[in-house]
Parts: C-alpha cells; sequence; structure tokens
C-alpha cells in the first residue's frame, strides 16, 4: 500500500475520533439520556398523612378526638364569625385532605376552602387555627400541577414566606414543607417561590439548635430550588446556598445528606461556572467522601454530583482526583446496585474523555481491571458506560496508554463481545473504540497483529454480521474496518492457498498462519 492510501486511510477514521473537549460535551449530553432511564430517587412533593410520625413536629391539637362533618358542614364552620366553629372546621378539614388514600382534594378545592385557608393564615392572633390552615395547604400543594396552581393563584407564597419569621416553630416549619411542595412543582413554580425571597427567609432558620425534623424540610425545599431546568433556577439566588449546602454535608443524617446531595447533584448538571462555584464551596471532597457510605441513597445523589463535575474543566476534574476519588470509583464499580455501577462508569468515562495524565491516573487506579470485569459480566447499561470509558481512551490516551488497554488489562476480548449488543449506539461505540485502536497499530506497525487478535476472539465474524444490521451507520462502520483492515489479509491468504504449479502439476498450499513469536503484540 502506498503511503498515501496509508493517510487517506488512516484520515477516514479521525472522523471517528474527537477531541477532548468534544468528547467530554458529548459525555455531558448522555447524562439526558441517564436521567431519563430511571425516575430520580428523591421526592419532589410530600404529603403530611402522619401526625404521629416522629419526624414531624405536627401533633393532634389537645388530644380532641376527631369531629366528623361533611364537606359541606366544614365549609359552613369554616365560613362562620365564631372562632371555635372555624377551628373546628378548618381541623376538620385538614384531617380530610390528610387522609392517606384519595384525599379529595379537588371536592374541597371546587367547594371554595383554598381562599378560606389563605385568609386563616393571615389570622396572626390564633395561631393554632394558621397552622391548621397550612397544613391544609401543603396536601393541596402536594397534588397536582393544577392543585398546587390553585394554591399559587390565591396568592399563598408570599404568605408561607412571611410565616417562616413565626415564633411558632411548627407552624414556620409548616410553611416550609408547603413552599417545598410548591417549589417541587416544577420551573415555573420554583421561580415563583423564589421571587418571594424565600432564600432570605430560610437561611437564618439553619443553626445547631434547629430540630432535625425542621432542618430535613428546609433543606429538601432547599433541593427543590436548585432542581429543573428550561429554564434552570436564577443562579446568583441559588449560589447564596451552596456554602450552606455544602456545610450540610458533614451533617450525620442520612435524609440531610441525601437532599444536600440532590441539590448539588442539579446545580452541577449545568454549565462549567456553576460546576465551579460548587467547587469554590468546597464540597467536592466531602461529597467523594459520601461516596464511601454504605447508603445509597446518600450514594446515588453524590455520585450524580461528582460525575457532573468530571464533565467540567481539567481543573475541575482534577479537584476530584485529588480528593481521592478514583479509589472510590473503583469500588462503585463492585457495588451490587446495578444502577450504581452504571454511574460510576458513566464518571470514568468523563474522566477518561479528559487529558492524558488524568487517563494515566485513572490507569494507576486499577480501575480497568474493574472496568473489564463490568465489561464481561455487568449490567447492559452499565458495560454501554464501561465501553465509552474504554473508547474515550483510545480517542484521548497516549500509545502506551492505549496499548495498556489491550496488552496489561486484557480488555480487547470483552470490548469487542459487545458488538453482538441489541443496542446499535452501544455498537457504534464500540467500533469507533476499534477504528482508533487499527488506527493507532496502523502507526506502530502493528494492524496484523491487531487483525489476527480481533479475528481470533470472533470479531471479524461479530463486524461480518453487522454488514446485515438494519441501522445504516452501524453497518458502513463494520464494512469499513472490513474493507480498510482485513481485505488485502483476505486476499492473501486466497494467493497463498490459490493451486501453484510445481514440476508441470498444480499443488495446494495447505500452510496455516503462525501467530508471532511472543504473542499478538502491537
Amino acid at each position: 500500500m502506498s503511503k498515501a492510501d496509508a493517510n487517506t486511510r488512516q484520515g477516514s477514521y479521525k472522523s471517528n475520533t474527537i477531541n477532548t473537549q468534544d468528547s467530554r460535551m458529548r459525555r455531558h449530553e448522555v447524562t439526558i439520556e441517564l436521567r431519563k432511564s430511571k425516575k430520580e430517587d428523591q421526592m419532589f412533593k410530600r404529603r403530611n398523612i402522619n401526625d404521629e410520625d416522629l419526624t414531624s413536629p405536627l401533633k393532634e391539637l389537645n388530644g380532641q378526638s376527631p369531629v366528623q362533618l361533611s364537606v359541606d358542614e366544614i365549609v359552613a364552620a369554616m365560613n362562620s364569625e365564631d372562632q371555635d366553629r372555624q377551628f373546628v372546621g378548618m381541623q376538620s378539614a385538614r384531617k380530610m385532605l390528610s387522609r392517606e388514600r384519595n384525599p379529595p382534594i379537588d371536592l374541597m378545592i371546587g367547594h371554595g376552602i383554598v381562599p378560606i385557608c389563605i385568609r386563616f393564615l393571615q389570622n396572626t392572633s390564633n395561631t393554632m387555627l394558621q397552622f391548621e390552615a397550612a397544613w391544609a395547604l401543603t396536601n393541596i400543594a402536594s397534588g397536582t400541577s393544577d392543585q398546587t396552581r390553585c394554591v399559587i393563584e390565591h396568592n399563598a407564597v408570599p404568605h408561607f414566606v412571611a410565616l417562616l419569621q413565626s415564633n411558632s416553630i411548627n407552624l414556620a416549619e409548616q410553611a416550609v414543607w408547603a413552599l417545598g411542595n410548591i417549589a417541587g412543582d416544577g420551573a415555573a413554580a420554583r421561580d415563583i417561590v423564589i421571587q418571594h425571597n424565600v432564600i432570605e427567609g430560610i437561611l437564618p432558620l439553619i443553626n445547631n439548635e434547629t430540630p432535625l425534623s425542621f432542618l430535613r424540610n428546609i433543606v429538601w425545599l432547599m433541593s427543590n430550588l436548585c432542581r429543573n431546568k428550561n429554564p434552570s433556577p436564577p443562579f446568583e439566588q441559588v449560589k447564596i446556598l451552596l456554602p450552606v449546602l455544602s456545610q450540610l454535608l458533614l451533617s450525620q443524617d442520612i435524609q440531610v445528606l441525601a437532599d444536600a446531595c440532590w441539590a448539588l447533584s442539579y446545580v452541577t448538571d449545568d454549565d462549567n461556572n456553576k460546576i465551579q462555584a460548587v467547587v469554590d464551596s468546597d464540597a467536592v471532597p466531602r461529597l467523594v467522601k459520601l461516596l464511601q457510605m454504605d447508603e445509597p441513597s446518600i450514594i446515588v445523589p453524590a455520585l450524580r454530583s461528582v460525575g457532573n463535575i468530571v464533565t467540567g474543566t481539567d481543573v475541575q476534574t482534577d479537584v476530584v482526583i485529588a480528593a481521592g476519588g478514583l479509589p472510590r470509583l473503583g469500588l462503585l464499580l463492585q457495588h451490587n446496585k446495578s444502577n450504581i455501577v452504571k454511574e460510576a462508569a458513566w464518571t470514568v468515562s468523563n474522566i477518561t474523555a479528559g487529558n492524558q495524565k488524568q487517563i494515566q491516573a485513572v490507569i494507576q487506579a486499577g480501575i480497568f481491571q474493574q472496568l473489564r470485569n463490568v465489561l464481561e459480566k455487568g449490567d447492559f447499561k452499565a458495560q454501554k458506560e464501561a465501553a465509552w470509558a474504554v473508547t474515550n481512551t483510545t480517542t484521548s490516551g497516549t500509545p502506551e496508554q492505549i496499548v495498556d488497554l489491550i496488552e496489561k488489562f486484557k480488555i480487547l476480548k470483552p470490548f469487542v463481545d459487545l458488538l453482538d449488543a441489541k443496542d446499535p449506539r452501544t455498537i457504534k461505540v464500540v467500533q469507533t473504540g476499534l477504528a482508533n485502536l487499527f488506527a493507532l497499530a496502523e502507526k506502530l506497525g502493528g494492524t496484523e497483529n491487531l487483525c489476527l487478535m480481533v479475528e481470533e476472539m470472533g470479531g471479524l465474524d461479530k463486524l461480518e454480521t453487522l454488514q446485515q444490521h438494519e441501522n445504516e451507520e452501524v453497518y458502513k462502520k463494520a464494512f469499513a474496518i472490513i474493507d480498510t483492515y482485513f481485505s488485502n489479509g483476505d486476499d492473501e491468504a486466497e494467493q497463498e492457498l490459490a493451486p501453484q504449479e510445481v514440476n508441470g502439476a498444480l499443488e495446494f498450499n495447505a500452510t496455516q498462519p503462525k501467530a508471532p513469536e511472543g504473542g499478538y503484540l502491537f
């Protein structure tokens, strides 16, 4: 083959490779697919249905037994001028809305109790009435978007924000709970809550004396204030929360830790400036430390946050590595929960999309041994992310690092086996990695050896099968690899096996090709 032909061949594969920055951006975009593949573990709305729950400060008033009233009687009592009847009606409405199953939210809305509840919220002379009204509205706001919108449209938000300063800690907590439900309804509702200065209202509530149940609700509200995109929350407001969220990562409470991690995962799932703000809050070493917890409810959002951070700049990725993130990721690749293995592999793939020093750190942490195990035995979604980690290494790594994948870590066989995957996107990831390997082998003069290795592993058979694949890009990639790297070898083999004329007679050469001495090395 001429040098010009070789350059043309190599150039045809350069289009399959991507530079470091593009690679990381591409991995960042894949997060959308990851997010959609599984419903979030965090609850965005919470109903208060159990007033005896130890996590709730809300208790039955004065040991009163329930008063059974019809909806019409409840509304009549709430509209009464008699304060005792108002309270009985309000409490009965709250109890009805606190049913565990099928609370009659729409029925109560239809009877006009929302504006009455909001009027009661403003009755500062009767804290217990305010409290019952806040509880009822909390449960209405925990429902559908239409039900939450009804609470918003009756101007409840500024009154709840005002109640954050109440001398009654139970009332202030119920206001936090209601605002959490409203903010959890979506970006538009969240921004309404933020516009009414909720962040300035909740920050003074956090101190060493804050009861745990109250603190849990505050942190959950904070996570909902950071959540949702299109649009993202106003960052100048959210940024105010970051030092507090970082400090909360030192908590000993599982629920506080989980919601603080979720909040940071929402902030970091965005541009590099927001990632940098989280890095500046000193949250990264704390997030990395949480990766060694035994509690999946903490590991999942902490890992999501770390994974988002390494989609950022090389400097931001280095902060995770410096904090000891790689050994912990190696352990998570062995976790018994497949979704954690998948996200750990995704995180590693973002690091291998970085620079060569970062890839070397991944190698030295022994992570490729774990990736090999994932490729061999892991859940399919985890295998796909592990394949990305390998392909990104073939894109960004040094020749020595890439050769290590094959010779030291024996990763080629399980990698090639993924050509049998059902998902065409996974097949294309593997094909891209293979094309990169062949381009390197060609530079090192090891094309023939690599061809023999791939063929012995069944890779050539798989590529030939893929030429019949229904996905156009898959079969074109398969054809290109075969045509570029295997066709000449086949011609030579056919020529060797063709009958030769010896002393006027035809003889067949039955000699089989032998493996090169020392194995199939580049």
